[in-house]
């Protein structure tokens, strides 16, 4: 784990003490948990003091424990579909805040560059961007920890009744009430107004965005969309402070097929 990871992960711990949990069930390979993400960022970033968030996947998959007990895990050509979530909890190893940035390439390759992201290969690949240590990464991939990790969530999502992904259960401080589920994909203010409700308030108290070079710092990759979403300005005013950045080669620009991705270089 980096330090810049370490010291993210112990701030989040010392503040973990916070009136909502939010638990998120997605699938990495499902579109609409790739939407979600946005969604997320945004409201860590203006009520985040409010939450803490567990990301539990909840990927379909049958007969799992067959298929990583049969499968040769040092074949470099090895493919199989629970292995982009089994990498997750490989990368969440290393921190909170890695396995999150694992999480977000992984999905990036899948949609944007429509990569094969089920190849130990590209995972490997995937875990270099995301700035993992790839020796530790490797040997997490390759023990049973990861992979009952990966169970564990599998074993919350029945247990939790969740039949439909992106999934949230949001819970408040009393252990008694029973948590709300939001099940499928909705707009941001249907998210901000269950937390607003739950936590019995009137109005919440939202924190503005940092800078965008704090911004890049938290998120270092980002959408044009997501930046525009973040600062409440039309797309075409967030593209022209983000081709400053790219001017003062703070950023990069990466120009996909579907969306133009801002990076730090």
């Amino acid at each position: 784990m980096s330090n810049l990871d370490l010291a993210e992960d112990i701030r989040e711990h010392q503040v973990s003490c916070k009136p909502m949990e939010l638990y998120v069930f997605m699938d990495p390979m499902n579109p609409a948990c790739w939407e979600l993400q946005s969604i997320i960022r945004k409201l860590q970033i203006e009520y985040g003091h409010y939450f803490s968030m567990r990301m539990i996947l909840s990927t379909k998959l049958s007969a799992l424990n067959t298929a990583i007990k049969s499968t040769d895990m040092t074949g470099n050509e090895l493919e199989h579909p629970a292995l982009p979530s089994v990498a997750i909890k490989a990368a969440e190893l290393q921190g909170k805040r890695a396995g999150n940035r694992f999480l977000y390439k992984l999905q990036e390759h899948l949609f944007l560059q429509s990569r094969n992201v089920t190849s130990y290969d590209v995972l490997l690949e995937i875990a270099e961007e995301a700035e993992l240590d790839q020796a530790e990464f490797k040997d997490d991939f390759h023990s049973t920890h990861s992979a009952k990790a990966f169970q564990c969530d599998l074993r919350i999502t029945r247990e939790m009744e969740i039949s439909e992904v992106p999934s949230i259960v949001f819970f408040n401080e009393c252990i008694e009430d029973e948590g709300v589920k939001v099940s499928g994909l909705y707009s941001y203010d249907v998210y901000l107004t269950i937390l607003q409700e739950m936590l019995g308030k009137d109005r919440l108290n939202r924190q503005s965005p940092p800078s965008l070079d704090d911004l890049f710092i938290k998120y270092p990759t980002m959408a044009t969309h997501e930046v525009a979403s973040i600062y409440n300005i039309s797309e075409q005013t967030a593209e022209r402070e983000l081709k400053k950045q790219v001017l003062q080669q703070k950023l990069e620009r990466i120009p996909m097929q579907d969306e133009t991705l801002w990076k730090v270089k």
